[in-house]
């Protein structure tokens, strides 16, 4: 399912317009990007917790070359699924 999909899901099932579900899902996904840019988490409970995740430096290969390069660290994001998620799944 992409964006466009979860967009007609939502508002099929709800009434509501594409265009204001659109509208919704941008601030919802702009509030969570936010927060991340910040380094809070984001927790919605029954689905999981997006958190940032730190990467440590280490060594890495060049494919095309073969010689090693240094990796800096970095920071991610991430998602852990709730329980409720993980068993509505599998």
């Amino acid at each position: 399912m992409n964006k466009s999909e979860l967009i007609a899901a939502v508002a099929a099932d709800t009434g509501m317009s594409n265009a204001q579900v659109e509208v919704l899902l941008n601030r919802v996904l702009k509030a969570v990007t936010g927060a991340l840019a910040k380094g809070d988490d984001v927790a919605i409970a029954g689905f999981g917790t997006f958190a940032v995740k730190e990467r440590a430096a280490r060594q890495g290969r060049n494919p095309r070359t073969g010689e090693v390069i240094q990796i800096p660290a970095s920071k991610a994001p991430g998602f852990k699924a709730a329980k409720a998620l993980r068993d509505a799944v599998g």
